[in-house]
């Protein structure tokens, strides 16, 4: 059977939908996100969650990886500060992210692109209101850079 390749080309008509990539603390902010489907609150599918058991354990690399990968945005998702189960480990969170800013603003990537954003378990709102937030900004943004 002769098969022809098609290629997929965008019409200027389409609309932009980024790709949100979220890294989610296992003891509270993913735990935000499960009561936010629970409760059956309205936030974009564009959205791919990645459950850690720590924001502490979301290495530089990963978001890095993540923009090199196809990521439009990142979001890190971390207990509120003081909360952390891990005693300080989102209080390093939150030094890497500024590095992680810094570093984007060298390599011409919108530092809106990253976030990262203190949600509790009883927070399903805060987390629906957060991606829905990022995924409406990265639309502005567009395509990230490294995506083009």
């Amino acid at each position: 059977m002769n098969q022809k390749a098609t290629t997929v080309v965008k019409n200027k008509d389409q609309t932009f939908e980024p790709n949100l990539l979220a890294f989610c603390c296992n003891w509270c902010s993913y735990a935000g996100a499960d009561l936010a489907g629970l409760s059956r609150l309205k936030y974009p599918p564009n959205i791919r969650i990645i459950r850690t058991m720590c924001s502490g354990r979301v290495d530089p690399q990963f978001v890095i990886d993540a923009f090199e990968n196809g990521a439009d945005g990142v979001l890190i998702a971390a207990c509120h500060l003081g909360d952390c189960h891990y005693i300080s480990q989102n209080y390093k969170t939150y030094k890497r992210v500024n590095l992680l800013h810094k570093l984007m603003d060298s390599f011409l990537i919108e530092k809106d692109r990253l976030r990262l954003e203190f949600i509790s378990a009883g927070e399903g709102n805060k987390f629906a209101d957060t991606v829905i937030e990022m995924v409406d900004k990265l639309r502005e943004l567009g395509p990230s850079p490294l995506n083009k």
